[in-house]
């Protein structure tokens, strides 16, 4: 028997495939790139597995990744920006 919390979230995330404004297809690939943002294997698994059964293609993929991969390295490099200006470190001053 599955706790109230977790009934709970089962509902929320079931009554998100139900989705007013957005396509399956896009459904699928925001998943995706949601799932590979926040670095859940299973949930990857489990949109790329969808994804194909939806007919999505190999490119289609890619270029979700390519935006995960893009967004990942801009939240790395403001991250750095961060740490020189909170750390008053100049990156000048290295060999």
């Amino acid at each position: 028997m599955l706790g109230k919390h977790q009934e709970a979230y089962g509902a929320f995330y079931r009554s998100t495939h139900d989705n007013e404004y957005l396509d399956s297809k896009t459904e699928l690939l925001v998943g995706l790139a949601a799932a590979m943002g926040m670095n859940c294997l299973p949930c990857t698994n489990y949109y790329l597995k969808q994804a194909k059964k939806a007919g999505i293609t190999k490119g289609e993929i890619s270029d979700v990744t390519a935006k995960v991969m893009a967004v990942a390295a801009g939240q790395k490099k403001l991250q750095l920006q961060e740490v020189l200006e909170r750390y008053e470190i100049d990156l000048n001053s290295f060999n």
